[in-house]
């Protein structure tokens, strides 16, 4: 999205440009984007551009599509200087004026949200996700549109598998995406524990990765013992039927079991039938 960058003094004025025209607009009748994706804005930074504002003035005008009412506005981009300009006293600000619909204003928003990179990992993923799920863009496409690579796209939308607490105690603790990629390799149930684990040590990302991987040799290892365990279980389960056919024959069977840090003993008692008579020859 191509942006009228303006210097001081031309606030008010308009400008003829190529995606629509500058136009002075009261504040009170821009309504926010409601599928801007941004969710949590920096009090310290919005109070540092409201300054500049105050100052300088509006140097970048949000851009806005007219209502159907054509008395409202609503935000394509720039939701951050709209609030900081409400915050410095503006009540009219300029802004760019593009025709547009609902799903392109959407569609613009996000795109321009994402072309900026200062969206926190969560939020770009979510923004992704809206991208893929509302407009039907194929991970490739969007790749394109922000000249990432598809498999940056893909990560991103991973995050996703991340509960809302995860992501918390991620944000939280100041967490990276690095860490949250690793935490991924975890089956689900053991994510949010590690996480607090990692996050109340304040663990650096090659130590997290560290920690998770020792965690997931820990897991084979405990499927690996499961697994002899089952087969063991199998082989006593199948003696004691095939111990059951010789008692059924009249024979008098028994096993002893004997366990060591090492191995397993079985002694099987087999009692011998009684050796048959011969009858005894009669006198001719």
């Amino acid at each position: 999205m191509a942006f009228l960058w303006m210097n001081e003094g031309d606030v008010g004025e308009r400008y003829p440009a190529a995606s629509g025209q500058i136009e002075e607009i009261e504040t009170a009748r821009i309504s926010p984007n409601p599928a801007q994706p941004r969710r949590e804005f920096d009090t310290e930074a919005l109070l540092a551009l409201s300054e500049s504002i105050r100052r300088h003035g509006i140097l970048q005008p949000p851009v806005v599509r007219r209502m159907p009412d054509g008395l409202h506005y609503e935000l394509i981009a720039g939701e951050r200087r709209l609030r900081a300009a409400r915050m410095a006293g503006l009540t009219v600000i300029p802004c760019l004026v593009r025709e547009s619909n609902a799903d392109e204003s959407a569609e613009l928003s996000i795109i321009e949200n994402l072309q900026r990179r200062d969206l926190d990992m969560f939020e770009e993923a979510a923004a992704i996700a809206a991208l893929c799920d509302r407009f039907r863009m194929t991970q490739e496409q969007i790749a394109s549109r922000l000249s990432v690579s598809q498999s940056y796209v893909a990560n991103k939308l991973r995050l996703l598998r991340l509960p809302i607490e995860a992501r918390e105690i991620i944000r939280s603790a100041g967490l990276t995406e690095r860490h949250a990629r690793a935490v991924l390799r975890l089956p689900e149930e053991r994510r949010i524990p590690a996480l607090r684990h990692i996050a109340a040590e304040g663990m650096n990302v090659a130590t997290a990765e560290r920690y998770i991987e020792r965690l997931l040799l820990e897991k084979k290892h405990r499927a690996r013992h499961a697994g002899v365990i089952k087969d063991i279980r199998l082989f006593y389960n199948s003696l004691e039927r095939a111990m059951g056919l010789v008692r059924e024959a009249g024979i008098g069977i028994q096993a002893e079991r004997r366990e060591t840090d090492e191995e397993i003993e079985m002694v099987i008692h087999i009692r011998k039938p009684a050796p048959r008579r011969g009858k005894k020859e009669t006198a001719g």
